[in-house]
């Protein structure tokens, strides 16, 4: 009887990217929510730490879309934690209701992987919040930010160009 050794994850292979710029990248990915209760403040407002989370969850979900689970990245060995922030409120959002998360890539450059985001009204006339985010490539294994990302990655990224033409 033979022991089966886990398999370690693998991406779709597509051409590897040295320089993703935003023009490839018009197309918003869209992520519905919900205002629940445990999102809002005593007042039934949004608390602005759940903006966050929910640009997180659509980034995620992006990803997963065009077939790339998150997971398979961080087993890969290579994690993407968040080096950079900003965030612009303009409208706060209320107890039970419904608007969508809009994000998009919009450049890869080195290690460096930038993100777009916006929360608009269902209808999209309404715009509360709007977000930058900036993720960079770290070795789990030695805890250092990478030279470069790694092939799987760059095939990753590459996936999302192509899904936007």
């Amino acid at each position: 009887m033979t022991q089966k050794t886990p398999s370690q994850p693998k991406l779709p292979p597509t051409s590897a990217i040295d320089k993703v710029t935003r023009a490839e990248f018009d197309n918003w990915f869209e992520y519905p929510i919900r205002v629940q209760p445990h999102h809002t403040d005593y007042a039934g407002i949004v608390w602005h730490g759940t903006y966050l989370t929910w640009m997180e969850e659509a980034r995620v979900e992006c990803l997963r879309s065009i077939g790339i689970e998150f997971a398979d990245l961080v087993a890969l060995g290579c994690d993407l934690p968040v080096v950079e922030l900003s965030v612009r409120y303009h409208r706060s959002l209320q107890l039970g209701m419904m608007a969508l998360v809009k994000t998009r890539m919009l450049e890869v450059t080195g290690v460096r992987i930038n993100w777009d985001y916006k929360i608009v009204s269902t209808d999209d006339q309404e715009l509360y919040v709007t977000a930058q985010v900036t993720l960079v490539a770290l070795d789990r294994e030695r805890g250092k930010i990478m030279r470069q990302l790694p092939p799987a990655v760059k095939d990753a990224l590459a996936k999302i160009s192509a899904s936007n033409k």
